[in-house]
């Protein structure tokens, strides 16, 4: 008997469609939320190709196709985002969109804390400050 294909963050998420328009509401908030100008400040002007590229990531990083890495190869998020001084106000920042990203679509609520989690963890990776 065949087992059951255990399906991935990223279907479970709803696929590209819904990936493309978290993103967008996350970068939508980095736009208009005074809180987070720190962050916004950090990234260029036009914030087409960081919609881009964190979409391209966050496909693979749900299980989804590996579009960041055929593209630009391993992340190295640390590495490449050690220009940037991060500290733990930036990353707050940076997970108050995501989150508001999150609460504004019909996302399974388990599901949407168990993404935040991680993502917190992986934000919290990209300190290089005190």
């Amino acid at each position: 008997m065949e087992q059951a294909k255990q399906k991935s963050s990223y279907e479970l998420l709803g696929g590209e469609q819904v990936l493309r328009e978290l993103v967008d509401r996350f970068y939508d908030h980095m736009d208009n939320i005074p809180e987070v100008k720190t962050i916004r400040d950090l990234h260029p002007k036009d914030l087409r190709s960081a919609r881009e590229k964190l979409f391209m990531f966050l496909s693979g990083w749900l299980g989804g196709p590996d579009r960041y890495i055929a593209a630009f190869g391993h992340p190295r998020l640390r590495a490449r985002h050690l220009p940037f001084s991060i500290g733990s106000e930036e990353r707050d920042q940076w997970m108050l969109c995501m989150r508001k990203a999150f609460e504004e679509m019909d996302i399974d609520s388990a599901f949407r804390e168990q993404l935040l989690s991680a993502l917190n963890q992986t934000a919290t990776h990209m300190i290089n400050r005190p």
